[in-house]
């Protein structure tokens, strides 16, 4: 994935200017029409009066927003019949609002669907009042009692499969709250809302948000998160928290926490993770007291590989310490060590610099300041601005390995664009260059990272390791997009380069049916998905994430769901060995002041 963070101010920056562009254009009628909340609402996602100017439309204020997409929420305290339709809608102001919560209003203006993070984006569309007029009409009023939203309201079931007619939207089918998560949720959007004695699921990021879940016992993980297990099993349960108030007054969370009590506002839409409670009343955070995990330490005869992101690691970063206290302490010196998004020597400077020789040396002896080994490393820098990641950041795999217990077998040759091969040597399998690089003119790579592929010796036993990090799934549809199932553009290239990943390894084998093969790094995908799929074969690899109970398979957590993107994939010789020992080292991404987003992996195994 790209940096959340990157991502995440990126679009921060375009946000107001975006609320009265990212909009579905419909012609406007020559008139206004006096309707209440509920008309405007309608029974689909799409309002009846999308473009059409509207008077008089009555409510009590339930929130205020005085921050990025400025408004308000309205709700009419006399609700109809009809569970489809919302009581609850949103006015899109620009400016600040010059009402109150408990203010009971009349509003005209034109009702718009916007999307946020604009159409292509594929999200679902915000109902909104734009350009109103206001008329405070009194205040002190009270508030309509809060919708509650637990584990008996919300459906088992996530969406309907969109309308193939209308390229699979979801858009104009009408909403059954009763039967659909994501109908259940459309159907208060607006709404003020209430949830209590909530667990968080994803810890509390830099922009004063976090997600809890409703439904304690889905698919939960043994430290309190919840576990993305398919295309299917999407967490109906999640909910994402925002605030009102103060940036300081937000809690700082980590997974397992819970917002004791109740926390109640109105029920948003945003392009960063959908449906939003936007509290007006946060709960009291009661803390779990999650720990930062800790391998085992890796005995005499077994080697222990590892894979760690570091985040976009540049020597002007201040968490070499920690990312080195990590290595150390929480996964006790991995024997070799692929790193990925190590930057080069000067990090987002597009200067046309390179090399990360600073860049890993800087680490490097904060590993042996915190009493580690003094590790030697290998890579191969990338030609500029080519691999994809920030641009003159230069992102690549680096090997790290402790010269004391194993051994690199260096073959000269190995650059930017000369491709590894396989030969035979003494009736073994052997590169033609370590370190090398697995086709890297091939289309499969372009803007992304070639894999790093290495000959190591341990205890007189070859082991070949192939470093990757493949394309990320920016551009592919949200969970909660309006179309369903959900198009993963992205997968299209992390197929390719799976295709050519196995293609090395069975070139390998091909030579040597029992050598011992390493693929690892940032997949970008799951274990159960089709790149993992094609990246295992007719059995060539496997994916040894798959060794732990399912409850405990997850390197990243993103809007509420646990889920692999970190993976150890081994050859037929060290899974059918028996003898090896798989963890995913949760120090990271459970937590609200996580060094990168991504937990490393180790593995441990004896030649």
């Amino acid at each position: 994935m790209p940096s959340k963070k990157s991502a995440r101010l990126a679009a921060l920056t375009v946000a107001a200017v975006c609320s009265a562009a990212s909009t579905v254009a419909l012609t406007a009628p020559a008139h206004a029409t006096a309707v209440a909340i509920h008309d405007v609402q309608g029974t689909t996602r799409m309002s009846p009066y999308a473009g059409q100017a509207v008077t008089d439309v009555a409510g009590i204020v339930t929130g205020v927003r005085t921050y990025g997409s400025r408004g308000f929420w309205i709700q009419d305290p006399n609700p109809d019949a009809d569970p489809a339709t919302s009581e609850g809608v949103f006015v899109f102001t620009s400016s600040v609002p010059k009402v109150a919560v408990g203010d009971a209003v009349t509003v005209s203006g034109t009702v718009t669907e916007f999307v946020p993070g604009g159409a292509a984006s594929g999200n679902q569309s915000v109902t909104e009042i734009t350009k109103p007029t206001v008329t405070v009409v009194s205040s002190g009023n009270a508030v309509p009692a809060p919708t509650v939203v637990n584990a008996r309201s919300v459906p088992a079931a996530y969406t309907p499969d969109g309308d193939a007619a209308a390229g699979n939207s979801v858009n104009a089918l009408t909403l059954q709250p009763k039967k659909y998560a994501l109908d259940h949720y459309e159907s208060l959007e607006g709404m003020d809302v209430q949830v209590a004695d909530a667990r968080v699921v994803t810890a509390t990021d830099p922009y004063s948000e976090l997600w809890v879940t409703v439904k304690p016992h889905e698919n939960a993980s043994r430290r309190g998160g919840t576990v993305y297990g398919s295309y299917t099993s999407q967490n109906t349960g999640r909910l994402q928290i925002q605030s009102l108030g103060a940036t300081a007054d937000f809690p700082t969370a980590n997974v397992g926490d819970v917002l004791g009590g109740t926390t109640t506002g109105p029920l948003d839409y945003n392009q960063f993770g959908g449906y939003t409670l936007v509290a007006r009343q946060l709960g009291t955070l009661k803390s779990a007291g999650l720990q930062r995990e800790t391998t085992a330490k890796q005995k005499k005869g077994e080697l222990a590989v590892a894979t760690y992101n570091v985040e976009n690691l540049d020597p002007s970063d201040a968490t070499f310490e920690e990312h080195a206290s990590a290595i150390v302490n929480n996964l006790k010196s991995p024997d070799i060590v692929s790193l990925e998004e190590i930057q080069d020597n000067n990090g987002a400077t597009n200067d046309g610099t390179t090399a990360a020789d600073v860049t890993v040396t800087k680490l490097i002896d904060a590993i042996v300041a915190a009493g580690g080994p003094r590790y030697d490393w290998r890579s191969i820098d990338p030609a500029n601005n080519t691999d994809g990641g920030e641009p003159g950041g230069n992102i690549r795999q680096v090997f790290l390995f402790n010269p004391e217990r194993v051994s690199f077998t260096d073959r000269a040759g190995g650059d930017t664009t000369t491709a590894a091969g396989v030969t035979k040597e003494r009736g073994k399998a052997a590169l033609t260059v370590s370190p090398g690089r697995i086709d890297p003119a091939n289309a499969a790579w372009n803007a992304s990272r070639k894999p790093l592929v290495g000959e190591f010796a341990f205890r007189g036993r070859t082991v070949f390791v192939i470093a990757n990090h493949f394309n990320s799934k920016g551009g592919d549809q949200s969970l909660h997009a309006q179309y369903q199932p959900v198009a993963r553009s992205s997968e299209t290239q992390r197929h390719q380069q799976a295709t050519l990943v196995n293609a090395f390894v069975k070139d390998i084998l091909d030579v040597q049916k029992n050598a011992d093969v390493v693929a690892l790094g940032d997949i970008n995908d799951f274990e159960f998905s089709g790149t993992a799929k094609i990246l295992e074969g007719d059995g060539e690899l496997w994916s040894a994430i798959k060794s732990l109970p399912r409850s405990e398979r997850y390197s990243y957590d993103y809007q509420g769901n646990q889920q692999v993107l970190d993976q150890i994939l081994v050859s037929p010789s060290i899974r059918r060995s028996c003898d090896f020992a798989y963890d995913s080292v949760h120090i990271n991404s459970e937590f609200h002041d996580q060094i990168s987003d991504h937990d490393p992996q180790v593995l441990r195994f004896e030649p």
